[in-house]
């Protein structure tokens, strides 16, 4: 590895005969993993979901509704409320039976979901 490559701090604990080696090799292995770091992606992409409203039974809304009369998930209480969401796969919102707008009335899923 050339010097200009090598980061500021390897290079001083390098240079310094009263460094320890081991913390020579710490700062390496460190400007290792920042420089490895700096290039890896993700492991995995999350997948992209949507909001999908008139979808979900009684309690088993992702969050708050658009409507304001609650603001958490699982305190939805009227099934398919077209007010309540749960998340859903990105695109899958109208095989479901829902719509990614809160709507006023009740949804009409399709296979019950």
């Amino acid at each position: 590895m050339s010097q200009s490559r090598v980061s500021p701090a390897v290079r001083q604990a390098a240079d310094n005969p009263a460094t320890p080696q081991t913390a020579v090799t710490v700062a390496a292995a460190l400007a290792g993993a920042l420089a490895l770091a700096a290039f890896a992606g993700p492991a995995h992409a999350a997948d992209a979901t949507e909001k999908c409203y008139g979808i979900s039974k009684a309690g088993q809304n992702s969050c708050a509704n658009a409507s304001g009369s609650h603001s958490c998930a699982g305190q939805s209480t009227k099934n398919y409320d077209g007010q309540d969401w749960k998340a859903v796969k990105a695109g899958t919102c109208a095989s479901m039976g829902g719509k990614t707008e809160a709507f006023n009335g009740t949804g009409t899923p399709k296979d019950g979901k």
